[in-house]
């Protein structure tokens, strides 16, 4: 697809893994990409590309990818806050299979997703668990050798938790990947109901 065509619908996204984690999802559901995936690194650089991403002349749609951590609401407020600024109307709450707001004059619509759930606490790596096989019979041993890390000498924070834990068990695999890679090589599940409310929203968004 031409750039000029593909520049008309954006996913803003806070890291390189939000990008090919979305990416391989989008491949095993033969859902094909008609939209950039633009890594922001970081969320405070995420929100101030809201303005300038909304004002692109001819934009269709503009997605934002955004790790909930340890506090939902305030993300949200964060960005919905950069929204009103811009004249959207967002709701005051997130919809639990994700938000689309219409577009403002010639402004385009805007999707919001707070990973992992648009309600609970965590992050991209919290989404990427729930795909992992049910009955899977390494999670809970790459759980336990995290948690049995004495707390003196580990390398993470607790907000950190879950991302060392997935890391763990994708250490394990035949051939360890990254997540994106795990989709794709069908360790993890992209069948399962989280990847399906994601592909679900992208598609209303930007199908």
């Amino acid at each position: 697809m031409a750039a000029e065509q593909a520049s008309r619908k954006v996913l803003l996204v806070e890291g390189i893994d939000d990008k090919y984690v979305v990416e391989k999802l989008c491949e095993r559901h033969n859902f094909e990409v008609e939209f950039d995936i633009l890594n922001s690194g970081g969320f405070p650089e995420l929100k101030k590309a809201i303005r300038l991403q909304a004002r692109v002349e001819g934009r269709e749609a503009l997605g934002l990818l955004v790790d909930a951590n340890e506090n939902p609401a305030g993300r949200w407020d964060g960005v919905t806050h950069q929204l009103r600024m811009e004249g959207y109307g967002p709701p005051r709450q997130m919809a639990s299979n994700g938000t689309i707001i219409g577009g403002v004059g010639r402004r385009p619509r805007v999707g919001v997703w707070l990973m992992p759930d648009n309600s609970s606490k965590g992050q991209l790596e919290d989404f990427v668990q729930k795909l992992i096989p049910n009955g899977d019979s390494v999670w809970p041993l790459a759980t336990d050798y995290i948690e049995d890390i004495p707390e003196g000498e580990r390398k993470f924070t607790l907000g950190k938790m879950q991302r060392a834990k997935v890391h763990a068990w994708l250490a394990a695999r035949e051939e360890p990947r990254k997540m994106g890679l795990a989709i794709q090589a069908g360790d993890l599940d992209a069948d399962a109901q989280p990847a399906i409310y994601l592909i679900g929203w992208l598609r209303r968004l930007f199908g």
